[in-house]
């Protein structure tokens, strides 16, 4: 294999214009999807969907059939089997992929002018295009060897065999993982104790002023939560499975089970010397996921750059179920026939769900740290409530109401909203009468504003 080029963004904006054969001369015949999770089946679903008939070749790297990973945490003490994706979603990769190889993954690219080359650790797979579907990998720092983690369903039937009745868990991390697995193993009759390195939980998330409405939640699930301690390092207890997890303080925390749940980073060291890759491993792709001639990303490990919710990191479960279907558009349009009709872009918000500690959340867009937050009803009662990020740096006035625009919501405990919510953000971030948004007795639609 010949050393890989470096390569720069185009930015596209072409589109699919019409069926894409295999036997027409010149048009595109074979794509290689390296990456066997949600997105990587989504994207053959969507090959297939969309009139590709010419060769996929699918490559994953866990030895299983692609599954969903929600459940692993969710759902850790009510499964004996991986949610598989031919029930969750009706994908079933092995009738879509003419090469289906779940126990090869990829470890380099490179990119021709005629077509791309992926080596595995069996050799070269030659295809005129690539969608990296690679997803990410948790993070552990250096000195944490001897914590788990939660990402594989091996991860998870490990963590579940060990915490057992009785067991006590230290969960580094107040994160969507960390607070998830601490709920469900409480409900399993283990003892646990969840630190976390900032003063409120999810606070990277939601952001100070909204994670500390979720801190009450621990103490009334009975889980200890330790707020503001950083960890310095987690050893393995001699001659035992636990953990000995010591604090900046100075304090010791033991552990039959340490989980190390402080983030996961794209899974993507691999193409470092190859596409454009940010601090965090992210690859670089235009609103649809173009990365680069002939190279295209879906899910956890590219950042859609120039979307109507602005640059939209990976890491959203909804970006592996929805955004290959306009991923698949605009590859057919580049390199099938057809080529020159206006692209869309995804047609729906970027969406994280979770289940944590007797609660349900739904937060939707892109919230940032730097928002305005209003909420919508109150924390701590019964009918729920939500935040609302509003885009304050840009906030005016309409018929003398204030309006903004809303960059975000976090919806907790209100399951009648997110389906309106789905459907008021799917064409982007709308512009709110404030004061109507904040009112818990109103639809969130009716306090849209359009200006003349």
């Amino acid at each position: 294999m010949r050393g890989a080029v470096a390569l720069s963004l185009p930015v596209r904006g072409r589109g699919y214009g019409g069926r894409v054969t295999s036997d027409r001369e010149g048009s595109l015949r074979s794509v290689v999807v390296v990456g066997g999770g949600l997105a990587g089946a989504q994207t053959a679903a969507a090959l297939r969907a969309q009139g590709f008939d010419g060769r996929v070749t699918l490559l994953g790297a866990e030895g299983r059939a692609p599954y969903d990973r929600p459940p692993l945490s969710k759902e850790l003490f009510e499964r004996d089997s991986p949610a598989d994706l031919v029930h969750e979603v009706g994908v079933d990769v092995a009738a879509l992929a003419d090469d289906l190889r779940p126990a090869e993954p990829a470890h380099a690219l490179e990119v021709r002018p005629d077509g791309v080359v992926v080596a595995t650790s069996s050799g070269e797979v030659e295809a005129d295009a690539v969608v990296l579907a690679v997803g990410s990998r948790p993070v552990v720092p250096a000195g944490w060897e001897a914590a788990a983690v939660l990402h594989t369903w091996d991860d998870a039937a490990r963590l579940r065999a060990r915490l057992t009745p009785g067991a006590r868990l230290v969960s580094v991390g107040a994160g969507w993982i960390g607070a998830e697995v601490a709920g469900v193993a409480t409900k399993a009759g283990c003892e646990v104790v969840v630190v976390e390195a900032l003063d409120v939980p999810l606070e990277r998330q939601l952001g100070a002023d909204v994670g500390k409405h979720l801190a009450p939640w621990y103490a009334a699930a009975g889980v200890e939560l330790r707020l503001g301690e950083a960890v310095v390092a987690i050893r393995p207890d001699d001659g035992g499975d636990g953990a000995s997890v010591e604090l900046a303080s100075g304090a010791v925390l033991h552990g039959d089970v340490v989980l190390a749940a402080v983030g996961a980073r794209p899974a993507t060291d691999w193409l470092r010397d190859t596409l454009p890759v940010d601090a965090r491993g992210s690859i670089a792709g235009d609103a649809v996921g173009r990365v680069a001639p002939r190279v295209y990303a879906v899910g956890d490990c590219v950042t859609r750059h120039g979307t109507v919710y602005g640059d939209v990191p990976g890491g959203h479960w909804s970006a592996a179920l929805h955004d290959p279907e306009s991923t698949v558009r605009a590859l057919l349009s580049d390199l099938g026939p057809g080529a020159g009709a206006e692209s869309g872009v995804p047609g729906h918000a970027p969406y994280v769900f979770s289940q944590q500690l007797g609660h349900d959340l739904a937060l939707f867009g892109t919230p940032s740290a730097f928002d305005e937050v209003v909420l919508r009803g109150l924390p701590g009662h019964d009918d729920g409530w939500a935040a609302l990020y509003l885009d304050g740096d840009n906030a005016q006035t309409h018929d003398g109401r204030p309006v903004a625009r809303l960059r975000g919501v976090l919806v907790v405990d209100r399951h009648r909203e997110v389906g309106a919510l789905r459907r008021l953000l799917r064409a982007g971030l709308p512009l709110v009468d404030v004061e109507a948004a904040a009112d818990p007795s109103r639809p969130l639609k009716d306090a849209v504003v359009i200006l003349p």
